[in-house]
């Protein structure tokens, strides 16, 4: 089921936020994620979040501004199960396009977005992290 976030919910999304972080972008340092912690705590519970659950667990999550995806997250004991997709599915039924920004080392990622119909718009620099990153867009029926 996919529901919006709930105050309930908070550790742990925050939780997989952190969690997945750390492992898939481990070419950046774990401490940035770990400084950016209670932020992200704060500023989820004030964000556009979906979460998908089953059985009271909650096993990704999807965070937006506006037609801007934040991320999509899915913790590490269900990742390639499809949730990543069910969440971007369930969002591109509510937008009418889709943006986001991955890091170019993320090479499972950037091979998900691009399945599931995003493409490269632009290259761009993270200066929080100094990474290199692709923005991405979905429009739908491929017009991009």
């Amino acid at each position: 089921m996919i529901r919006k976030l709930q105050k309930a919910d908070i550790n742990q999304v925050a939780d997989i936020w952190l969690d997945t972080n750390i492992k898939v972008h481990n070419f950046i340092p774990a401490q940035y994620w770990k400084d950016n912690f209670e932020l992200v705590k704060e500023l989820l519970l004030q964000a556009e979040v979906y979460v998908c659950e089953e059985n009271r667990e909650i096993k990704g999550f999807i965070g937006m501004n506006g037609e801007y995806i934040e991320g999509i997250f899915v913790s590490d004991k269900n990742q390639s199960q499809g949730i990543g997709k069910r969440l971007l599915d369930y969002i591109k039924n509510k937008k009418f396009g889709l943006a986001l920004r991955v890091y170019q080392k993320n090479i499972r990622a950037i091979s998900f977005y691009q399945r599931e119909g995003l493409k490269i718009k632009r290259e761009d620099l993270d200066e929080a992290t100094g990474e290199k990153e692709y923005v991405m867009v979905w429009q739908p029926n491929n017009k991009s």
